[in-house]
């Protein structure tokens, strides 16, 4: 197997002191692999992707990339990293709704410091690979569940991060949109990536390289 691209280390957790989420959790993430976290609702799935995401800070243990304590960086620098190594897919897709389609996907190039106009080639490139058939300058409001979500995936592929983070990306979509977002997060661990996606689909998990249960 590749070299770990992620990796939690005795992580711990609780968001009340008598109520532990993790304990001494530890897992590791190889570049190229797809792995699906599961387990019943309340068991804290979310909140490790949160960890895994350094959005939130194990208050024990460790979230070393690619070999480095990351977990333990300033707030400043656990954002680079993020906007720099990661890629997030949320369940409600969490697009902006005062921004048009486009700008949507292209917002994180902002914090990398990417030229603008190749983030929107980029960008309009995915859109169209994925088959999102709105205008570029549509509102959020104006699309469906499941195209909302395919802008999501375009938005978290639009850099090609090595570390791809889901939570229940396929929870609220038809058939067809699955098929698509799950192939889309195949592809990118085929190119090497980290793709770890929360979901309670025994199917979508089944198709995964390997399952984890909390």
């Amino acid at each position: 197997m590749s070299a770990a691209l992620l990796e939690a280390v005795g992580a711990g957790f609780s968001y009340e002191a008598d109520r532990p989420i993790l304990q001494g959790w530890s897992a590791s993430f190889a570049a190229g692999e797809m792995v699906a976290l599961t387990g019943p609702s309340g068991r804290g799935k979310s909140t490790l992707l949160y960890l895994l995401g350094l959005m939130l800070r194990p208050q024990e243990g460790h979230i070393l990339v690619e070999g480095e304590p990351a977990s333990i960086l300033p707030d400043a620098r656990r954002s680079r990293l993020r906007a720099k190594r990661f890629g997030f897919v949320f369940q409600d897709a969490a697009l902006d709704a005062t921004r048009s389609v486009l700008e949507n996907v292209t917002e994180t190039a902002l914090y990398r410091g990417e030229d603008p106009r190749r983030a929107r080639g980029r960008a309009q490139a995915l859109l169209d690979r994925f088959g999102v058939q709105v205008r570029a300058t549509a509102r959020p409001g104006q699309v469906s569940g499941g195209q909302a979500q395919r802008i999501a995936l375009c938005r978290a592929l639009l850099h090609e991060p090595r570390i791809l983070l889901a939570d229940e990306p396929t929870g609220n979509l038809d058939v067809d949109s699955t098929r698509v977002v799950f192939d889309a997060l195949r592809d990118h661990a085929d190119t090497g990536a980290a793709v770890i996606i929360v979901t309670h689909d025994p199917a979508l998990a089944s198709a995964c390289d390997r399952s984890i249960r909390l």
